[in-house]
């Protein structure tokens, strides 16, 4: 039996600019921006490449605390390459950082290991993201 984790809420308090954001900045693709009265509003946006989703929704009760989410990761094959696109786009991201002997050390892995390296972003609200680079396939470092 598989579980596929395909949708996730990401409460925000303005959804027009949340959606900008992701759209405009991070590049993801709009699936669905549907309302059903002032009140009720969905935007779904899938990263680029992902069987994920984010779903916008306004922070209340039943979607939770907007800025509230840390640690969602976006795995990407190259996070130089990644990095350098989004900065294009205009989003504020990090440089790339590793942990060592010493904990936190900036720039990549030495060894580029997959799930070696990151970068963080924040989106309108304060949820944080991290930007992983993950090196599948043949001659990737494991």
């Amino acid at each position: 039996m598989d579980f596929t984790l395909e949708l996730i809420v990401v409460p925000v308090t303005d959804i027009d600019a949340s959606k900008a954001f992701y759209e405009e900045k991070c590049g993801f693709h709009v699936d669905v921006d549907f309302s059903n009265g002032p009140d009720f509003r969905v935007v779904q946006l899938t990263p680029p490449g992902s069987a994920c989703s984010i779903s916008l929704m306004k922070a209340g009760d039943d979607s939770g605390t907007a800025g509230q989410l840390r640690g969602l990761h976006l795995c990407v094959s190259d996070i130089v390459a990644a990095r350098e696109e989004l900065a294009q786009r205009g989003l504020e991201i990090s440089e790339p950082f590793h942990f060592g002997a010493e904990g936190r050390q900036d720039g990549v892995h030495p060894d580029r290991v997959s799930y070696g390296t990151f970068a963080t972003f924040t989106d309108p609200d304060g949820s944080v993201w991290l930007v992983q680079e993950v090196r599948r396939g043949a001659g990737a470092p494991a």
